[in-house]
C-alpha cells in the first residue's frame, strides 16, 4: 500500500472469502454427511431410547421379583 492509504485490497479480500467458502464447505459436510454430526444425534437418540425400554423392562422384571418373593415370605 502507498503512505497514507487505507484499507484492504482486492487480493486480501478476495482470499478472505475463499477462506470462509473452504470453512463453510468443511462445516456443512461434518454436518449433513453420511457420518455427520446430525445422523450420529440421531442414532444416539434411537440407542438412548432403546436402553431406557429396556432398562423399564427390567425393573419392572425386578420389581415383580421382589413382590413375588414379599408375598411369599409373609403369607
Amino acid at each position: 500500500m502507498l503512505k497514507g492509504q487505507k484499507g484492504i485490497t482486492l487480493v486480501a479480500l478476495v482470499i478472505t472469502i475463499i477462506v470462509l467458502l473452504i470453512l463453510a464447505g468443511i462445516t456443512i459436510s461434518l454436518t449433513l454427511g453420511q457420518d455427520g454430526i446430525l445422523k450420529r444425534a440421531q442414532e444416539a437418540g434411537a440407542n438412548y431410547t432403546n436402553a431406557a425400554r429396556y432398562e423399564n423392562t427390567q425393573l419392572k422384571e425386578f420389581d415383580n421379583t421382589a413382590n413375588a418373593i414379599i408375598y411369599n415370605v409373609t403369607h
